[in-house]
């Protein structure tokens, strides 16, 4: 099984977290400040979250990144290359209090942070739908809450899918990030905040 490192723990970052842990499946969350701030966070979410240096969250096979846009290259400087391993793109190019729109120069966001993530398989997921969402029973509405997904790479996307589909929600591949990173990018996608649901 692959092992999941989080860099980042603000809201999406620390759903993901929780929807790992409810499902027992262990990762390294790890932030800015140093794994003793993110003591109350891992006792909070149980044994099977751990608190981490960056170094040790981005040593892991999948990896999640989820840090306020602004923050983002620092966030990820110095990191070694990551040498084919897998990275979760879940930032939006916006961030509160102003929630004004970073300036891609016509870019998606997507293509901006693949690269901060040289030698990663980049795979768009999980910051469309809302925090308590992504941390909330995916099956509560009565069928199973939809995730949409999109990347370059057929194996990086399947391995995501299999998260997805591991954590009980209905996943969706959009195509290529040139496509589906379009449809989910906030702001201006639209797809995010759609709460849909798969059943049957």
């Amino acid at each position: 099984m692959s092992t999941i490192g989080i860099i980042g723990a603000g809201a999406i970052g620390s759903a993901f977290a929780k929807a790992l842990a409810n499902q027992g499946i262990a990762a390294v969350i790890a932030n800015s400040r140093g794994a003793e701030s993110l003591a109350d966070l891992v006792r909070e979410l149980g044994p099977s979250i751990k608190a981490g240096t960056r170094e040790e969250a981005a040593a892991q096979d999948i990896v999640l990144v989820a840090v306020n846009w602004s923050r983002l290259p620092a966030a990820l400087d110095g990191l070694p290359d990551f040498g084919g391993r897998i990275v979760i793109d879940a930032n939006n190019p916006i961030e509160a209090p102003l929630f004004k729109p970073a300036e891609l120069s016509g870019r998606l966001s997507s293509e901006a942070f693949t690269d901060l993530v040289p030698g990663a398989r980049v795979v768009k997921a999980f910051n469309h739908l809302q925090p308590h969402l992504v941390s909330g029973d995916p099956k509560a509405e009565g069928g199973r809450r939809v995730l949409f997904y999109s990347g370059d790479d057929a194996r990086a996307k399947a391995q995501v899918g299999g998260l997805i589909e591991q954590l009980g929600f209905f996943g969706i591949d959009l195509g290529a990030l040139s496509v589906g990173g379009s449809l989910v990018q906030f702001p201006g996608g639209p797809l995010p905040g759609l709460n849909l649901v798969k059943f049957g």
